[in-house]
């Protein structure tokens, strides 16, 4: 197949409003598709190349790029992967000058289309609206198989492509084959949000209540002695952790993979910041001293594998259930299962003043739906907060001359793809992240102007805010009243950002969901 094919179909894909459309779009494209085209193709049009970063951003792009054009369309779909793999693969000295050659030469054999295309490809900029929930719908469309098996299957390996590849060429039986794996991280379950807790038990009568604690998200695998630990974003930490480590290596287990959350705390008990937490990792040197100094704990709420058992699948009552009979009480998070609200409140309570962010509260029948903000698990905090991207960002003045600093705040979109400004906020920041978000947004940079430097929407950002009002300023009709930032996430990709029907229910009070 040609990448004019493709970049059609990212343009019919990108003029569609409808999400059943877009769904018609994609599979009809990947229908025509032959099987070494399949996960090329699937990893294009979801803006993620195999090859991942390549080390281009805009001023390479910028020199690299032709005056002209081919005239008419002759690139196949393997010829630009092989052309992405030789731009990935080039290294040493004079590797910079090399893949903005091999750069060029590609970007020479391409129509205009296919340059704008393959430009923002590379730079992270592809957002016509097949994003992960729309292709898998495509895939599932193409294969005629349900929707399920290829989010169950996504689940399990976490490669959307290699889904695809599955579940074109064999059907069911191609999808069945995806399980959970050992040393294979699964996508982390997420949770929607609720105003209090009478909205929960409304929902669940009966719930299970655990502390939310302000940490970072944890999935830890053990066979045998071998013990290795994975981030939110599915990253391996395991060196630079070790007291995990040995914690789920002394637990009378073979096997077993655990989700939880770790966090450092202070000397009187209470927990550090997350920002303190989250220094610990993607350190490589003077790990042992950091540990005596910001020693972490671990505290674990599911059980995902043990002993050969896959728990995904049963409900969320006997997983912890389970958990409590291999885990110390040290290794748990402080949870209770009742039904009534006065004490949901007195445990919510509790929660806030050893400290922590609030509570979460979870169906007793749930499966664990990894990568997935269902209906099941709900977290309760006392101050409204989104999550949500960094589009761009002003020139402060006065004493904060020469720093960036006030933010253009996105919710994601999936039905559209991309981005919705919700507003902005200069409040909140220290000098500290003034000086660190300065120098990260021009990394992220796309184009600037006078007064603003527009950015890769990358960097999520935790914003709290008092509530949300109408507004004809933003594309959503909606905005944030009194925004200030909370906290920066670099644990967690744009994709997991809050969406703008989040953003919608909390407007009309009702549950958030994604």
């Amino acid at each position: 197949m040609l990448l004019h094919d493709v970049v059609e179909a990212s343009c019919l894909v990108a003029q569609a409003s409808a999400r059943l459309e877009k769904v018609r779009v994609l599979a009809d494209l990947l229908r025509r598709l032959g099987p070494e085209e399949v996960p090329i193709t699937v990893a294009l049009l979801t803006g993620e190349p195999r090859q991942g970063r390549i080390g281009i951003g805009p001023a390479k792009m910028r020199a690299a790029f032709p005056d002209a054009a081919a005239d008419a369309p002759s690139l196949t779909i393997l010829a630009v992967d092989a052309a992405l793999e030789r731009i990935a693969s080039a290294s040493g000295s004079g590797s910079a000058g090399e893949r903005g050659r091999l750069l060029h030469e590609l970007l020479t054999r391409c129509t205009r289309e296919e340059q704008e295309f393959v430009a923002r490809l590379l730079l992270g900029e592809l957002r016509q609206g097949a994003l992960e929930g729309v292709m898998v719908e495509a895939i599932a469309r193409a294969a005629d198989v349900p929707a399920s098996l290829v989010r169950r299957a996504l689940m399990f390996s976490g490669a959307l492509p290699e889904v695809a590849t599955a579940a074109l060429s064999e059907g069911r039986e191609g999808l069945a084959g995806f399980s959970i794996q050992l040393f294979r991280p699964v996508q982390p379950m997420l949770a929607g949000s609720a105003g209090e807790v009478g909205e929960a038990l409304e929902r669940f009568q009966t719930v299970e209540l655990e502390y939310k604690l302000d940490g970072a998200r944890v999935q830890v695998h053990r066979v045998g002695d071998d013990v290795r630990v994975y981030t939110r974003r599915l990253n391996e930490v395991t060196d630079a952790v070790p007291e995990l480590v040995e914690a789920v290596r002394a637990l009378p287990v073979r096997e077993i993979i655990l989700d939880g959350e770790t966090l450092a705390f202070r000397g009187d008990g209470m927990p550090h910041p997350f920002q303190v937490t989250m220094s610990r990792f993607g350190r490589k040197l003077d790990v042992e001293r950091l540990r005596r100094e910001l020693p972490l704990s671990a505290f674990y709420f599911d059980l995902l594998y043990l002993d050969g058992d896959a728990f995904t699948d049963i409900p969320s009552c006997e997983r912890v259930e389970a958990l409590s009979r291999v885990l110390p009480p040290r290794l748990l998070i402080p949870r209770t299962t009742t039904g009534d609200a006065e004490a949901a409140r007195t445990f919510l309570q509790s929660a806030l003043a050893a400290g922590h962010e609030g509570i979460m509260a979870k169906a007793l029948d749930a499966p664990y739906e990894a990568g997935r903000r269902g209906r099941s698990w709900l977290k309760l905090k006392p101050a409204h907060t989104l999550d949500l991207v960094v589009l761009a960002a002003e020139w402060g003045s006065g004493r904060r001359r020469g720093w960036l600093s006030n933010l253009h705040l996105g919710a994601r979109d999936p039905g559209g793809g991309g981005f919705v400004m919700l507003g902005k906020t200069f409040k909140g920041m220290t000098d500290e992240m003034l000086e660190w978000q300065t120098r990260r947004l021009q990394e992220l940079e796309v184009g600037r102007d006078e007064w603003t430097v527009h950015v890769r929407p990358e960097l999520v950002v935790e914003i709290a805010f008092d509530g949300i009002q109408a507004s004809p300023k933003y594309p959503a009709g909606l905005a944030l009243r009194f925004a200030r930032v909370k906290r920066y996430r670099p644990d967690k990709p744009a994709e997991q950002a809050d969406t703008v029907e989040a953003v919608r229910a909390i407007h009309a009070g009702r549950p958030a969901q994604a």
